[in-house]
């Protein structure tokens, strides 16, 4: 299994009412991928940090995690919520099963 974390630098002043729609929308849009096991998302507790929100995606390989980058309601996600909000973000691909190759992820 594959976790995807995205961790976003979020625009000064911006509103916390709207980072608490972007932690809600991306559960919403996101759990409707098929391919998706489970996604958490959630704003820094730690306001000096320069990453502001995140959110991470669960699915069984990387080829799945590709059709879930190109799905219609990530795009949509990524457009009305990351683009707009936030000037930076940071990805990391973990693998899950110690066991398993990373080739075969």
């Amino acid at each position: 299994m594959v976790h995807h974390v995205i961790y976003c630098q979020l625009h000064e002043g911006l509103e916390a009412k709207t980072l608490e729609e972007m932690v809600r929308a991306s559960r919403t849009w996101l759990l409707k991928i098929p391919e998706v096991l489970s996604v958490r998302s959630g704003r820094n507790l730690s306001t000096d940090s320069q990453w502001h929100f995140f959110y991470s995606i669960e699915v069984d390989s990387r080829e799945k995690l590709r059709m879930v980058m190109d799905n219609a309601y990530h795009l949509k996600f990524v457009q009305q919520y990351i683009q707009p909000h936030a000037h930076n973000q940071f990805a990391m691909d973990f693998e899950l099963d110690p066991s398993r190759e990373l080739k075969y992820s």
